[in-house]
């Protein structure tokens, strides 16, 4: 039995959450897989028809970390036929027993923002001191086992494995037609999927669109998320007076965010780093690049390795416009745009789920 043990999973969106559900259903191919996670708008319906076990926690969050720990520490103690135990988040491993935890092996997963603290600070200890007790460590890039290794964590026990993808699939003709009719005939048609976040790069991404404009009188720039930053970037948009050009899309059906994804022609999240919060990895642009869908990430964070510059698409920096501008401008140039998009494919199937969850199970074996 493979357990699973997280404060992110479907149906709530966003990037871990699309992880952790993915691991959790490869898994299923090796073996029965039980899942302790936090409970979620309409999580009994999607667990109603998950051949997952998933067992959800309720309460108030501060009360409901202490007893979810309880509920696990129970169920390793009285089963013997746990293979592994995945952590989605240090906070997940840190009130777990640790004589519990000898019982088999325990991987903890990182990703970037949560572990930037300062080194010595009261955060950055407990960090340490619970990802101590697994025994690997699994970082999702390259950037996230540097900084790993920057606030303390020991380099013998990180492993990087990439966050897989689903295979690419038929999407109905209906959610086509849905985006088809959100772009109209727009071009170029630029998406974020992405959670509003000062760090994903949305207001530069608007004023953009707005300097773009005069060489793309027909742009389309379509938003897929929700976040704190929401109501100061539709100021923006008002401000600049794009609104016609723009959309900000939430709640949306998964096909849905497929087929927009599909129909785009760029992939677009320009981040950088906002104090301690950094981008990991960039899971959206591995899926744009499933559907043939060419990106520009940027330099700060793990974007580099779902992105190859000059390849798959472009890394620009995300904190300068003119290097973000620049980037659009080459992208579209003799599109280029659709030779980056052929090559993502290519590069994308490296990322299939079936092909990574070999990757943990060759760690636990």
């Amino acid at each position: 039995m493979f357990l699973i043990v997280t404060r992110n999973f479907p149906p709530d969106i966003g990037g871990i959450q699309s992880l952790m559900g993915g691991l959790a259903e490869s898994l299923l191919n090796h073996g029965p897989v039980e899942v302790f996670a936090d409970e979620f708008k309409n999580s009994d319906t999607f667990d109603s028809k998950s051949q997952i076990k998933i067992r959800r926690i309720k309460g108030i969050k501060l009360f409901k970390k202490y007893r979810k720990a309880n509920l696990v520490n129970n169920f390793i103690r009285d089963n013997n036929n746990i293979r592994t135990i995945i952590f989605d988040h240090w906070k997940s491993l840190e009130l777990i027993n640790s004589n519990l935890l000898k019982k088999t092996k325990s991987l903890c997963l990182i990703h970037g923002k949560e572990i930037n603290h300062s080194v010595d600070s009261l955060i950055n200890k407990r960090i340490i001191k619970s990802l101590e007790k697994s025994d690997f460590v699994i970082a999702n890039s390259n950037f996230t086992k540097e900084l790993g290794i920057k606030i303390g964590i020991k380099a013998s026990k990180i492993n990087i494995i990439f966050p897989g993808i689903e295979i690419p699939k038929n999407i109905d003709n209906k959610y086509i037609s849905e985006a088809e009719s959100i772009y109209l005939d727009g071009f170029p048609k630029i998406i974020t999927v992405a959670r509003l976040d000062k760090r994903k790069g949305h207001d530069n991404v608007l004023m953009l669109i707005k300097n773009l404009k005069i060489k793309f009188p027909k742009i389309k720039y379509v938003s897929v998320g929700f976040g704190d930053e929401e109501k100061k970037l539709k100021n923006l948009c008002n401000e600049l007076g794009i609104q016609k050009d723009v959309m900000f899309l939430k709640d949306v059906a998964k096909n849905l965010k497929l087929a927009l994804i599909k129909e785009a022609n760029l992939c677009l999240m320009p981040s950088r780093i906002e104090k301690e919060s950094v981008e990991g990895f960039g899971i959206s642009f591995m899926e744009a690049a499933s559907y043939g869908v060419g990106s520009i990430g940027g330099k700060d964070g793990g974007a580099s390795d779902a992105i190859i510059h000059n390849e798959t698409g472009l890394i620009c920096d995300g904190n300068d416009l003119s290097s973000i501008y620049e980037s659009v401008l080459k992208f579209f140039d003799e599109q280029n745009y659709l030779n980056f998009g052929k090559s993502s494919l290519n590069f994308s199937k490296n990322f299939y789920w079936d092909k990574i969850v070999k990757k943990y199970l060759k760690l636990v074996n």
